[in-house]
């Protein structure tokens, strides 16, 4: 595993500035990446996050594509 990738700082933003993000951007432009487990996404999700459950992400990266914008949840 690459554990340094896991120790870059991320930004963190409040609600009010990634609502504005997803409202002003194509889905296609940005990736909102829901990293909680499937019963929770079947309760609820943003539409069109992607799902990848927290312990299944270093093994998924590859499906991540780093050329654009990732919200995390």
């Amino acid at each position: 595993m690459k554990w340094m990738q896991f120790l870059t700082p991320a930004k963190s933003m409040g609600f009010k500035e990634i609502e504005a993000m997803i409202d002003g951007a194509k889905t296609d432009e940005i990736i909102i990446l829901d990293v909680r487990q499937p019963r929770e996404y079947q309760r609820g999700h943003i539409p069109g996050a992607m799902l990848i459950p927290l312990p299944e992400l270093p093994d998924r990266l590859g499906e991540i594509d780093p050329q654009k914008p990732v919200l995390v949840y």
